[in-house]
């Protein structure tokens, strides 16, 4: 198992950037390598991903989110073994702190060779930025889930 953390601070309130994190499906604007995301309920996401010409398809389970707080999931089903987390933290009325950490199994030669060459931790980076830049230039969220689970 290898682990990934990053963080990035936001120039939204805590709301914002929480309220935009819970909208899985649009993922694939910010984020390299996720082809499409479709919400099945509450609790269940389904993922395309395409990295470096490697395919999966997997399902992740929301098993915690608090708004404003924290998001967690981990695979349930799938070509994709990963569990992590995404923490708000307000740092003043208009920024906030985004923090993620991510456990994930790297399968087969190549993601052991990436990950051991830091691909997942500057994908994660880049991704962050791109959200950053996202939730930035629009200045709101596109919509936001605020239940508990």
């Amino acid at each position: 198992m290898s682990q990934v953390e990053e963080s990035i601070e936001v120039g939204v309130p805590v709301h914002t950037a929480y309220n935009q994190w819970t909208q899985f499906e649009s993922f694939p604007e910010f984020m390299s390598g996720v082809e499409r995301i479709e919400q099945r309920s509450d609790t269940l996401t389904h993922w395309v991903t395409s990295v470096d010409g490697v395919h999966r398809e997997f399902d992740a389970e929301i098993t915690e989110q608090i708004p404003d707080e924290r998001v967690a999931w981990t695979t349930v089903s799938g070509e994709a073994r990963q569990a992590g987390v995404v923490t708000f933290h307000r740092l003043d009325d208009d920024h906030t702190k985004v923090m993620l950490q991510m456990d994930f199994h790297p399968d087969g030669i190549t993601e052991k060779v990436g990950d051991k060459l830091g691909v997942v931790r500057r994908q994660t980076k880049g991704d962050l930025e791109r959200f950053k830049s996202f939730i930035e230039a629009r200045g709101r969220e596109t919509g936001g889930w605020r239940g508990v689970v």
